[in-house]
């Protein structure tokens, strides 16, 4: 008999976190994207649980083991180790019902998260650099102080509330062929994965995670809220039933579906949340049937944003940095300003460099930022710079 046998949750125990869950965790929409249809070659009908309270599908779980601890241990004050998301869910749903908590988070965790966490009540504890390291910290001192630790993915409760979000898809989208699920420590995967199974056999579920956490990659993602090593030994065995396939991207991927998120469905999605629409246009997951994407949060970091836009729109072929020389005569660079200008290009930044390694004497070098349409804009106006006689390098 295998573990998720003895204790995950089934489709009986997602229906009661649902009945604790009501009128707390909202029912998020499912919007129709005709854009990301078209990108897709399939119908895409996103699942904006980026709308959910606290920002992301987390509260779910949260809140479903809160109400279920006896009010002793509620008292003896809950503990968490998270990127965040999870943090902000703990805190939020420990505040509802008068349990203390701490949270203890990587170091490097986006601020934003971190200051919301706080907001919510919670102390706050940064640890090393990685969610394992939170996770051991926040274990010693559960040890040490009694209070109850709220696993992020490995523990059923958890489990049991993410699965509601397959109750309602199950509910909002009959017709879909595939769902599209990001899978970190494993928790929201195995939760929709159980309900979906039990509802809807014929679905084929698909996780996909960041490549910059798995073996051989880099060890860094923009998509934090993922940014775990494995999943856990609960949800390992779990996801082994009930997904039909795993599939990776990488953070320029995910950095063109944030971007196309914002501007096409003017949804704010965290990398976490948007690895799921990047599989999708990357074409990793086969099918032409409807798609359904979860968009799992939307708490990224406001600098983060403005590094991922421009990353975007540089992938995009929408953002364009190039390095030049100009001679260093009055107005040779009003001269290449006014050429590029009537070539319709929107300069967003001009950097001189008259002392920078490599520039002749009697030049000055110059960095353009340039906005473009599309990666062939961005060709002709190289050709064009060329052929004006400009020697031009891209920066990528």
């Amino acid at each position: 008999m295998t573990s998720d046998a003895v204790t995950a949750p089934g489709l009986a125990e997602i229906e009661q976190a649902r009945e604790r869950l009501r009128g707390v965790a909202r029912v998020t929409p499912v919007y129709p994207s005709e854009t990301f249809s078209r990108l897709a070659g399939r119908d895409v009908l996103l699942k904006a649980e980026n709308l959910q309270r606290t920002g992301s599908f987390k509260i779910r779980g949260a809140y479903n083991v809160m109400t279920t601890l006896p009010v002793e241990r509620r008292a003896a004050g809950v503990v968490a180790a998270s990127a965040g998301n999870h943090g902000q869910a703990v805190a939020w749903a420990a505040r509802e019902v008068g349990a203390p908590a701490r949270i203890f988070m990587p170091q490097d965790a986006p601020m934003a998260k971190v200051d919301a966490t706080r907001s919510y009540g919670a102390e706050i504890e940064l640890t090393g650099p990685a969610l394992e390291e939170a996770l051991e910290a926040a274990q010693a001192y559960v040890a040490e102080s009694g209070a109850v630790l709220v696993h992020p993915f490995e523990d059923p409760q958890v489990i049991a509330g993410q699965g509601t979000i397959g109750l309602e898809l199950a509910e909002q989208v009959g017709d879909a062929e595939t769902v599209v699920i990001p899978v970190g420590g494993g928790g929201l995967a195995s939760g929709i994965g159980v309900a979906l199974r039990a509802l809807r056999p014929d679905l084929r579920i698909v996780g996909v995670q960041a490549s910059g956490t798995l073996p051989g990659g880099t060890g860094y993602t923009i998509a934090d809220g993922i940014a775990v090593k494995q999943p856990g030994t609960l949800t390992s065995a779990i996801l082994d039933r009930v997904l039909d396939e795993v599939v990776s991207v990488d953070d320029e991927q995910i950095a063109e579906a944030i971007v196309l998120l914002l501007e096409r469905t003017k949804l704010v999605v965290e990398g976490g949340g948007a690895v799921g629409v990047a599989a999708l246009l990357s074409g990793a997951i086969p099918g032409s049937g409807p798609a359904v994407p979860v968009l799992s949060g939307g708490n990224i970091d406001a600098s983060l944003m403005v590094q991922v836009l421009r990353r975007g729109l540089a992938v995009s072929g929408r953002y364009l940095v190039v390095r030049t020389r100009v001679p260093d005569r009055p107005g040779q660079l009003a001269e290449l300003l006014r050429r590029l200008a009537a070539e319709r290009v929107n300069i967003v930044e001009v950097e001189h460099q008259r002392e920078a390694a490599g520039v002749p004497v009697g030049e000055t070098g110059v960095e353009l930022t340039l906005l473009t349409r599309d990666p062939a804009h961005c060709e002709q106006l190289l050709a064009q710079m060329r052929e004006w006689g400009y020697p031009v390098d891209r920066i990528d």
